[in-house]
């Protein structure tokens, strides 16, 4: 009994050292562009995903695959070759960018898995996007319109006033004054 007890002892030790080795040669992936960016889904313009991948003691790797995934349903997009999935290599910087992605046309949002593996180590990470549609700029500029309308009647009001209701540029082609009412804006010779 004596001597299971001692190979217990001596397993643990062992088994605590190689988890600890493990975790020091982890690498990472730190996102660099992409993450929170919002599509124009009508334009059919995405940002592209950018992330760097880092060794255990910080510094960039070269060389290492990184793979983007987009979801099968829902708000999601393409790469290039209309695939849900690119795998990319890291330049001298680390980096990895994920060319080429378009939004589908389904407004929401959605997430990116992002896979990463050098040397037998790995790492995971997610970017979230948003593909949404622009806003509808109909009302808005119509009230645009209709209130500088509004200003210019004022103004030519304001300018008639202080001429004593005639002009001095002797434009006869305009009719002196002008009128200003609630509602829609209309302008024209007095009533």
């Amino acid at each position: 009994m004596r001597g299971g007890l001692s190979i217990c002892l001596t397993l643990v030790p062992f088994i605590l050292v190689g988890a600890q080795e493990q975790q020091l040669t982890r690498i990472t992936i730190e996102t660099v562009e992409g993450d929170g960016a919002i599509n124009n889904i009508r334009l059919h313009r995405a940002h592209e995903p950018v992330v760097r991948v880092l060794s255990p003691s910080g510094q960039p790797l070269a060389g290492a695959t990184v793979t983007f995934l987009l979801p099968a349903t829902g708000a999601s997009g393409t790469f290039v070759d209309s695939g849900l999935s690119l795998t990319a290599r890291t330049d001298a910087q680390g980096r990895a960018v994920a060319r080429g992605l378009r939004p589908n046309a389904v407004e929401g949002r959605f997430q990116i898995r992002v896979t990463a593996s050098w040397h037998g180590s790995d790492a995971a990470t997610t970017l979230a996007q948003t593909n949404a549609g622009p806003a509808d700029k109909s009302s808005h500029t119509k009230w645009i319109v209709i209130a500088g309308a509004v200003a210019g009647a004022a103004a030519a009001g304001a300018v008639a006033a202080s001429h004593g209701g005639h002009s001095n540029t002797g434009n006869s082609a305009t009719p002196p004054g002008g009128s200003i009412s609630a509602g829609a804006p209309s302008l024209g010779p007095p009533h």
